[in-house]
């Protein structure tokens, strides 16, 4: 009978505070236990409820529940929410003014707040910790958990401070911890840290059947993200972008194409950032355009779609970010652009790391990696990565939609486990790839591993394929991380049994982003093998090749084939349109685009086709003051060296720069610079090159041309070919 009236006790006071009828998931088991004064460690995906957990609990009991949070900028929105409640609330941090900040602590010592939400920065501060000393504190809420473990995703060391503080507050202060994404090695990081080992756990499944995840190859990016919007006209949305100034010049595409879009990112004066973030909640903007410091605590359940505009540097971090999509439970998109490029980049912001900090950033690289190029169900994967097993597809994800070519793997499995069985379970998958592949290497051989029998039995194949087939038994659950040291495979039961009664099993094929038919998928989520216009296409390439021999010039310098796609596919059918296709820019739109707009209003006209104009992406006006700096030290003739150490930037973006600059049609004489760095021969060498090669593309250019002519120097002859010749 009693435990009956503590449960009606519970759901009266969630109708009388919150408005709810019922608790959802653990909710109401959590609840008690924290009410119970026990350590409790929640893992919880994102729009589950986590905060309920605490929230209700605190109002119940008599004291402070002081909430632990990272970010500054969203208490104020989670302290109005509860106040609007009803709920006395407050957070205590450095944007309060002093005559605030009393307020604060005045209430705090007459016992009144419920809730007080602090960063652990302003925890540690000794004025704080003695006010709070004073104060009647009924449990502390550690949110945002995974900030304590090396291994999460948005690692703080100040978080790792917060169990000392905690123990001088007050001894037998009960702790939740709570967290979206939680590997198993991660859960078992916080438990040690926060001295919980034996707290209560309740872990929710990270299944979100109502999430559609789809990953793209990076083609045309800006073109994919017009069209992809346009299908989702009226929604609200989230893109993430790595940098802040890939998210401002993201926005600005949006708006010049008719999306109402705003940008967030930490470098904004922080009252235009709240403006912006009100605005996206209050729906005078529909889409935010943000680094990752957005959307912690932000309660929005109806955003439909989230897109990765360039790879995230988790799949923690990728699976919190994705969760803020379709909180309301109806179906949402889960969009991410990949490219091995981004990979590359984001290896070498890691650089300056502490080495640990580095190998550790590099093994969530490693795990981005290959979540995108994965054939595997995109939620069996993530799940799998969480320590979760699912059992078939999910049916609504890119790869079970369109399933890649499936492969016996029965023989190749029974080699890795064996592989893995005989160097004793002490080695990663790099080390089981060069044993099964026969690699005579150092380090295979101090462990005499070019003994064993498996020994070059898997010779046959490549890196990537032995790559594919590890991972793929490590899903199906044949092998697994060791929990202590997540670079090392154990066999699992599973794993045994199979060695012991082995089965046919089907594996299917990655995908290979650079060497497969990347043609622009048309419908997301609904792949076509060509989404231009075939047979406008062949009369544009004959156009193309007609006013490359009168002008004798190649063909590529005219008009790139994958900018013919887009005009066979969006029909642009004036000068100004022609300009805004992805690589022509308005110099060579006038120069070579007459004769091809002629043909497509003919074409168009004579088979009654609409011009797509709802894909032509229009360029935002590029007023970016890194550009305008590097065409006028261009001008003046600066090297390139000096412009680059003048910015900031390494050599590489500056070529990067240099190079949308030349593609966006603005004509650059590099003669000074190339001339102190190449002989006449070598720079004769180049242009004979680029006027009888077929293509432009550097890999190509690498593989055709001497070892001595280094990329940088295709590179640059490349912007000096085209300046001179398709300008």
């Amino acid at each position: 009978m009693v435990k009956t009236d503590f449960k009606d006790t519970l759901k009266l006071k969630l109708k009388e505070v919150f408005g709810y009828n019922s608790f959802r998931g653990d909710q109401e088991v959590i609840i008690k236990n924290i009410l119970a004064g026990k350590n409790t460690f929640v893992i919880m995906p994102t729009g589950a409820g986590k905060s309920m957990c605490y929230q209700l609990p605190a109002v119940m009991q008599e004291g402070t529940a002081v909430v632990i949070s990272p970010l500054i900028a969203l208490m104020k929105n989670q302290v109005d929410q509860l106040r609007a409640l009803g709920i006395s609330a407050h957070f205590l941090n450095s944007t309060l003014s002093k005559t605030e900040a009393k307020k604060v602590k005045k209430e705090l010592l007459e016992g009144t707040v419920k809730l007080l939400y602090v960063a652990p920065e302003s925890l540690t501060k000794d004025d704080n910790i003695e006010l709070l000393r004073q104060c009647n504190i009924s449990f502390a809420a550690i949110d945002e958990a995974h900030c304590i473990s090396e291994w999460g995703h948005d690692f703080r060391p100040e978080y790792r401070k917060i169990r000392t503080i905690i123990t001088h507050l007050k001894e037998g202060i009960p702790i939740i911890a709570l967290t979206a994404t939680a590997t198993p090695k991660v859960r078992n990081d916080i438990q040690k840290n926060l001295n919980m080992e034996d707290a209560d756990i309740f872990l929710s499944s990270f299944y979100r059947e109502n999430l559609f995840y789809e990953v793209l190859p990076k083609i045309n990016p800006e073109k994919q993200l017009i069209k992809f919007i346009n299908k989702h006209k009226g929604q609200s949305g989230i893109i993430y972008c790595l940098s802040r100034k890939k998210v401002e010049e993201i926005a600005n595409l949006l708006k010049v194409n008719g999306v109402k879009a705003l940008p967030y990112h930490a470098g904004m004066d922080s009252s235009i950032r709240m403006q912006n973030q009100d605005a996206f909640l209050n729906e005078d903007a529909a889409v935010i355009v943000a680094t990752i410091a957005f959307g912690m605590g932000i309660d929005k359940p109806d955003v439909r779609f989230v897109v990765h505009y360039d790879a995230p540097k988790s799949l923690e971090g990728y699976y919190q970010e994705t969760g803020r999509a379709g909180r309301d439970g109806l179906e949402s998109y889960c969009l991410m652009f990949f490219s091995p490029k981004d990979i590359t980049k984001l290896e070498k912001f890691n650089k300056d790391k502490p080495v640990t900090e580095r190998d550790n950033a590099r093994i969530l690289l490693q795990e981005i990696s290959y979540y995108a190029n994965s054939s595997v169900c995109r939620p069996k994967q993530l799940l799998h990565y969480f320590g979760e097993y699912k059992n078939g597809g999910c049916n609504h994800c890119d790869n079970c939609l369109r399933p890649h070519e499936p492969f016996e793997a029965k023989d190749d499995v029974l080699l890795v486990l064996n592989s893995v069985k005989l160097t004793e379970e002490r080695f990663g998958i790099e080390h089981i790839i060069d044993v099964v592949m026969g690699k005579n290497n150092e380090y295979v051989n101090s462990y005499d591993h070019h003994k064993l029998d498996v020994f070059g039995k898997g010779k046959s194949e490549d890196k990537a394929y032995w790559n594919t087939v590890i991972r793929q038994s490590m899903i199906s659950g044949f092998v697994k991380k060791d929990r202590d040291n997540i670079t090392i495979l154990k066999l699992t039961e599973a794993g045994r049994e199979f060695l012991q009664n082995p089965y046919s099993i089907k594996f299917t094929k990655d995908h290979d982003y650079e060497n497969e038919d990347l043609q622009d998928i048309d419908d997301t989520g609904n792949g076509n093998s060509h989404a231009f216009d075939e047979t406008l296409f062949e009369l544009l390439k004959g156009i193309r090749k007609k006013i490359a021999k009168q002008k004798g010039l190649p063909p590529y310098v005219i008009f790139q084939e994958p900018s013919l796609e887009e005009m066979a596919t969006t029909y642009p059918t004036n000068i100004e349109q022609i300009s805004q296709i992805n690589g022509v820019g308005i110099g060579k739109a006038r120069k070579f685009g007459s004769e091809i707009v002629k043909v497509i209003k003919n074409y168009v006209e004579e088979n009654d086709i609409t011009p797509a104009s709802d894909v032509i992406v229009k360029s935002a006006v590029d007023k970016s003051k890194t550009k305008i700096y590097i065409i006028q030290q261009i001008d003046r003739k600066i090297d390139l060296e000096d412009i680059a150490d003048n910015k900031g930037i390494s050599f590489d973006d500056l070529l990067d720069e240099i190079e949308h600059i030349c593609y966006s049609g603005t004509k650059l004489n590099l003669d000074y610079y190339i001339e102190q760095i190449m002989d006449d021969e070598k720079i004769d060498e180049l242009y004979d090159y680029f006027m009888e090669a077929d293509t432009d593309r550097l890999e190509v250019a690498l593989n055709e041309l001497d070892e001595d002519i280094s990329e940088d120097e295709i590179r640059l002859m490349r912007v000096k070919f085209l300046s001179e010749l398709a300008m």
